[in-house]
């Protein structure tokens, strides 16, 4: 699940969320699909763009820190950010994060 250059894999999870460990249904301690911020994302979306935006040493410490920090299941945060990635906000509030992973999507499905 991305790889240690950091690209996330925002195009490599589209598979079903691992029962039990998604804890989104409606609101969490993030905002959930909440009150939008100033940005007009939500805190779990701003949350999403935040963990990708670090540079991780591999897959590991990176799942794990989803895991604790947004409550999600890795397969459900790859979900959220491959979305984030057409969201004309989310390229406002973030715009290097998400022309970088844009790129990194893009050549995978040139590639397919």
């Amino acid at each position: 699940m991305g790889g240690t250059d950091g690209s996330g894999g925002a195009d490599d999870h589209g598979g079903a969320d691992d029962p039990g460990t998604d804890n989104l249904g409606g609101t969490d301690d993030l905002g959930g699909t909440g009150s939008p911020s100033a940005s007009g994302l939500s805190a779990r979306d701003e949350a999403v763009l935040a963990v990708e935006s670090r540079s991780w040493q591999g897959p590991g410490p990176k799942e794990r820190a989803i895991r604790e920090q947004l409550g999600i299941s890795p397969t459900r945060y790859y979900q959220l950010l491959n979305a984030l990635l057409d969201d004309p906000q989310a390229l406002a509030h973030a715009p290097v994060t998400v022309n970088r992973l844009r790129r990194v999507r893009d050549a995978r499905r040139a590639r397919r």
